[in-house]
């Protein structure tokens, strides 16, 4: 491969993907609960982004969770996010072993103790973990 072609791929239209266990399911938490923009074809959906980025969601049925942080939602306010989320039955996962552990909304608070954004996660219906985060 010469590296003209590596460098091909810099202009590619990239876009990130990972699998679900339900389509039905998925749509329906990542369009009514999240409020995200949702289309759906043949192959999965796809999550389109205002800033054009793309996550694609196809379905898998030996789907295994993910067991890392697929998709992070950077936010200006994490409280009201993490209020207006939970209102909607998001449960907002809690980590014991987290260094300076986590508020009682789920939240770490990195920022105050200088260990990185705050940040608190919650999973899909697939169980696959997402967060949202400020820094």
């Amino acid at each position: 491969m010469h590296k003209e072609e590596v460098a091909m791929l810099n202009d590619s239209k990239v876009f990130s993907g990972y699998s679900v266990a339900d389509m039905a399911m998925a749509k329906q938490f990542y369009q009514d609960v999240l409020g995200l923009t949702v289309t759906e074809d043949w192959m999965g959906l796809k999550l389109t982004f205002s800033n054009g980025v793309v996550v694609f969601l196809y379905q898998k049925d030996d789907h295994v969770p993910a067991t890392f942080t697929v998709l992070n939602f950077p936010v200006d306010d994490i409280d009201s996010v993490v209020d207006d989320l939970t209102t909607k039955g998001v449960v907002f996962e809690r980590y014991p072993d987290m260094p300076g552990g986590q508020d009682d909304k789920g939240i770490m608070r990195g920022k105050a103790a200088n260990q990185g954004p705050d940040i608190a996660w919650f999973k899909d219906p697939a169980g696959n973990i997402l967060s949202v985060l400020s820094s």
